[in-house]
């Protein structure tokens, strides 16, 4: 090592310190260390329910907006429901196929995000993140005011409450979230597969009862709200298969989610994602199925499925309430899905430069806690301002997620056929995965596409049906939303640019520091301030903004006997105005500021000892560093003075 080089010293240091005890650890359990992470991974049983809920509950409220659209050409027209369910299905299927392809494609996760930056670029992955991020806050206002909707329906009385019920729904769930992936997974694993097995044996007793033609139909049903008739159209069949598409949403979950999974994470995630679409295909078709047959009436008054199981299990009895509560929570519990997904995605375009970075920070139980509260917090308002009704939220649901299906099958189609280019040897390193050849890409790129089409198509006929109904809403939200993104990515780039090493030119060393320090009296703060400020320069001046001549008099007398011969600059102020006078004179410095030298404001802070004490003092400091924090070549120091 040369004379001229200095010895560079790096000393690593461990801690052992360990957040207190305090209402959040309480609220929300002990704070986890980031060793841990591996430990708090989910297994096929658990994924099921934390990433599944969504999808598998819609098949509570599915049928119902689809008959409800129906109902508006008669009662009879509601027999085209099945037809249109098992396109439902089918579409469902091409989803699983493509999903199931990009779990696998991405292991780290981050479905239709992830696939369209790595394959069709920054502007189709930021629409398909504004799709996702608009979709998952529905979901929640959605699921929970389904869940309310079914509750309501079985205790009217509780009506008017609704939307309180419903935000405190949404405020628990936020507080299980933040508990931990692992922690929140097997808490709503037990409603989860409760719904389930009474669902699976509503649908086994019913289909006993209709083969031995005792199955009957629903008594005292709702009155069908409907005021003048529709005749049966394409555009109303088209507009009824577009409510029913939402029982499809949230397909997306496990393919952004991939890395909650226990390893291997791909397959566990895959075979999930199979049992889903299993669940849910059985479910829907049974569903719709046995409704049509008891003639069940699409109303606000009394769901569908409240119908069903009242038909089926003869009245309100244990029977019918456990199913209804079992479907209300499941409706609740579906919102998690969004919970487990929403900070997610929000973490992978934060990290992009796309949303604010604290998005990317997890939180003490190893979750993404500011995306878990940004998320219950819009959902709420979500609730207020359409009053927890499914009907009216509903239009402005699906747009978002499938946009993104088409979006990530599209992107899919690509990454097989830029697969399809490559020597059998030969593989292609990117972002988010490694792209290698495959043999069979031709078939899946032509899965992709068709999927694609579909999904497209889906998303045109949902946007023109419901356009009138709030679908408007979605289609201008997206754009904005965009528009924002790459704001905040331009805003992060400019900054980048400006603290970035390369190229920077080397400066001359400041030799001189200028030192300014503003009082308003002499007293003990004031003499501790200037202590430092003494440490700093010995070219120190103290500057006072004369308001009251008499407190000025004794400022210079105090400054006489305190002020240890530093010289004192007194600001004669007639309006009274403390900022303005004091900034000319900084400006005043600044101009005769030479390019060695630093100016440095030196401001006594009073700090009380109570903190509702502040509001009995005025903060000068404060706001004399808000100001002065936007000038350049001036540095802004305080000095606090504690008051025991």
């Amino acid at each position: 090592m040369s004379s001229d080089e200095k010895p560079i010293n790096v000393f690593d240091d461990f801690t052992e310190h360990s957040p207190k005890t305090s209402i959040q650890t309480w609220l929300i359990g002990r704070p986890l260390a980031t060793k841990d992470a591996a430990e708090q991974t989910i297994g096929k049983i658990v994924g099921l329910a934390v990433f599944s809920s969504d999808a598998m509950s819609s098949v509570a409220y599915g049928p119902q907006e689809l008959m409800l659209i129906l109902a508006a050409a008669g009662a009879g027209a509601v027999h085209f429901a099945l037809p249109i369910v098992f396109a439902i299905v089918g579409l469902l299927m091409i989803l699983t196929f493509s999903y199931e392809q990009t779990i696998h494609a991405y292991p780290g996760g981050g479905g239709a995000y992830i696939v369209a930056r790595d394959n069709l670029g920054e502007l189709p992955a930021q629409v398909a993140g504004a799709a996702l991020l608009t979709d998952y806050i529905l979901t929640v206002a959605v699921s929970i005011s389904s869940g309310v909707a079914q509750l309501v329906s079985a205790y009217p009385i509780l009506h008017d409450y609704r939307v309180w019920i419903a935000i405190v729904m949404i405020l628990l769930i936020m507080t299980i979230n933040l508990r931990g992936v692992k922690e929140s997974g097997i808490t709503f694993a037990i409603p989860t597969y409760f719904f389930l097995l009474m669902m699976f044996a509503t649908a086994i007793i019913g289909f006993i009862r209709f083969i031995g033609g005792n199955l009957g139909t629903v008594i005292n049903p709702p009155h069908m709200e409907i005021s003048i008739l529709q005749p049966i159209s394409l555009f109303l069949i088209l507009k009824a298969f577009a409510n029913g598409t939402t029982s499809i949403t949230g397909v997306e979950a496990i393919s952004n989610g991939i890395t909650a999974f226990k390893e291997p994470r791909s397959s566990n995630a895959g075979k999930t994602l199979v049992w889903m679409a299993l669940i849910m295909s059985t479910l829907l078709l049974s569903i719709t199925f046995l409704s049509i047959r008891i003639g069940a009436v699409p109303a606000e008054g009394e769901t569908v499925i409240s119908q069903l199981f009242r038909t089926i299990y003869n009245g309100r009895g244990l029977l019918y309430i456990l199913s209804i509560s079992s479907t209300t929570v499941i409706l609740l519990m579906a919102a998690n899905t969004a919970f487990a997904d929403f900070p997610r995605l929000g973490a992978l375009q934060a990290a992009d430069g796309f949303l604010p970075r604290q998005l990317t920070f997890r939180g003490s139980r190893l979750v993404f806690s500011s995306g878990i509260v940004a998320l219950a917090g819009l959902a709420s308002l979500l609730v207020i301002i359409f009053q927890a009704s499914v009907t009216k939220l509903i239009p402005l649901y699906a747009i978002g997620v499938f946009l993104s299906f088409t979006i990530s099958q599209t992107g899919m189609a690509h990454r097989w056929w830029k697969s399809g280019h490559l020597k059998p040897d030969e593989e292609r390193v990117e972002a988010g995965s490694i792209v290698k050849y495959n043999k069979g890409w031709t078939f899946k790129m032509v899965v992709n596409s068709l999927g694609a089409a579909c999904t497209f198509m889906v998303m045109i006929i949902f946007g023109v049906t419901k356009f009138q109904d709030g679908a408007w809403l979605i289609i201008i939200l997206i754009p904005v939303l965009v528009i924002l993104f790459f704001s905040i990515h331009s805003h992060y780039k400019h900054v980048a640019s400006r603290l970035s090493l390369d190229n920077r030119q080397i400066k001359k060393h400041i030799k001189r520091n200028r030192v300014i320090m503003p009082i308003s009296g002499v007293h003990s703060g004031t003499l501790a301030a200037l202590e430092f400020a003494s440490t700093l320069s010995e070219d120190v001046t103290i500057v006072h903004v004369s308001i009251d001549p008499v407190e000025t008099s004794k400022v210079r007398a105090k400054w006489e006997t305190w002020g240890d011969g530093y010289r004192l600059v007194v600001l004669n102020s007639p309006y009274r105005l403390f900022l303005e006078p004091l900034l000319e004179y900084i400006d005043k410095i600044a101009l005769i500021q030479l390019p060695n030298e630093l100016i440095t404001i030196v401001v006594p802070q009073f700090i009380p000892k109570h903190w509702w004490t502040n509001f009995l003092h005025m903060r000068t400091a404060e706001s004399l560093r808000k100001t002065l924090l936007h000038r350049k070549n001036i540095v802004i120091t305080e000095v606090p003075y504690q008051v025991e």
